[in-house]
This record gives structure tokens, C-alpha cells and sequence, in this order.
């Protein structure tokens, strides 16, 4: 299995890099986010370490463009910053896992083992609730057998939604996890799109797929 180490710091880099050689893994290294983007995009890499403080763009930049590309590449952040807010956008952004330094490197290595066993082998481009399907790789999503066109944005609110089922997703998780800080968290814009999906995907009659959680946010109905 190979291990992709994105993160500036070389003496960091280097002993993480000797230690997972020696458990029995070959290891590429990355010390920018553009390096680290080709890297990832490299046939055979299984899983990800990735830094948040990157010299270029910051490393929560960086998941999101593997994201887009390899949705289902096990990305563990490995950084220096353990506020929860930081934890908490980045298993936002998609994620497997976070570990903040300093750690015990037996620790970084049975979760990377964890995540290899759970994870499939470049599985699934494919995101699914009920009768909603979503391909990751054609940009398209369906209910049913009907195709159902969304813009860019709206797909990227649905995907976040399918990431996420059943789970209660407040307006700022769901503001930091599309649209990155970009929006007054003032804004109505979430209620915007939520009834732009609401409308292309609901069916007359039946009880919306969105469901709006009073003082919580949004949750979206699966089972």
C-alpha cells in the first residue's frame, strides 16, 4: 500500500515517512498543495496524510480538490491545530479522520490500517439515499430513473447533504462545508438552496426529502 504524506515540514515528513516503511508501507511526500494534488491523483496511492498549515493553500483547500477528483481516497489530517472548529470542518470537508500533533506514531499507524480496511479499493463514485442517486464522477444525480439537473452549486449542497444522512446539519456546517466562509453567516442562502433542491427533487404529496429541524438545520430523510 502506498501512503501519501502532504506536509511542509521535512524533518516531520521524513521520520513519519521512515516509520510507515518500516510497518510494511511505500510512502510518497509533498511539501506544497499543488504537489500534493498531483500526487494524490497518482494511480496507487491508497490513503492520504495531509497537513493543514501548506506553504501555497491551506491543506482544508487541498481536500476539497481530492474530493472532487477521488472521492473515495482516505484523507487523515495530521496537523498541528487541535481546536475543535478545526476538527470539525475538516471531517466536514470530507475527511476519514484527524489527528492532531504531536501524536504516538503506533496511533497514526493503526488508523491509517483502519481506514485501509474499511475503505473500498476506489470504490465508489457513487453517493446514494433511498431512491437519490448521485455520481461523483459524471456529475450526475437521479431520482428514481429520472435524471435531475442541478447547477454546480446545488450539487455540491447535495452531495454534502448525501455525506451526511440523517444527521442534523446546521446552517453554518452546512455555510463552512459549501460555501467555505464566502456568505454573511447572516445570509439566507442556505434556505435559498435548500428550496431550490426541495423543488427539483420533492414529489407532489409526499413529505419533502429535506427535512427542516426547528432551531437545529437540516436533515436529510433516508430510511
Amino acid at each position: 500500500m502506498r501512503i501519501l504524506i502532504v506536509d511542509d515540514e521535512e524533518r516531520f515528513a521524513a521520520f513519519v515517512a521512515k516509520g510507515l516503511e518500516a510497518a510494511g508501507f511505500a510512502v510518497d511526500k509533498a511539501g506544497t498543495a499543488a504537489e500534493g494534488l498531483e500526487a494524490a491523483l497518482r494511480d496507487g496511492v491508497a490513503l492520504v496524510l495531509l497537513d493543514v498549515g501548506l506553504p501555497d493553500v491551506d491543506g482544508f483547500f487541498l481536500l476539497e480538490q481530492i474530493r472532487r477528483e477521488r472521492p473515495a481516497l482516505p484523507v487523515i489530517m495530521l496537523t498541528a491545530r487541535g481546536e475543535v472548529e478545526d476538527r470539525v470542518r475538516g471531517l466536514d470537508l470530507g475527511a476519514n479522520d484527524y489527528l492532531p500533533k504531536p501524536f504516538a506514531f503506533t496511533e497514526l499507524v493503526a488508523r491509517i490500517r483502519s481506514q485501509l480496511r474499511v475503505q473500498p479499493q476506489e470504490a465508489s463514485f457513487m453517493l446514494t439515499a433511498g431512491d437519490i442517486t448521485m455520481d461523483l464522477r459524471q456529475r450526475k444525480v437521479r431520482r428514481s430513473e429520472a435524471e435531475v439537473h442541478l447547477t454546480p452549486k446545488e450539487f455540491s449542497i447535495l452531495e454534502f447533504f448525501l455525506r451526511h444522512p440523517n444527521q442534523v446539519l446546521s446552517r453554518t456546517q452546512l455555510l463552512n462545508g459549501v460555501w467555505q466562509y464566502d456568505f454573511d453567516p447572516a445570509s439566507n442562502i442556505v434556505e435559498v438552496y435548500v428550496g431550490y433542491l426541495r423543488h427539483k427533487l420533492d414529489r407532489l404529496g409526499e413529505e419533502s426529502f429535506i427535512e427542516t429541524v426547528r432551531g437545529g438545520g437540516y436533515r436529510l430523510r433516508y430510511g
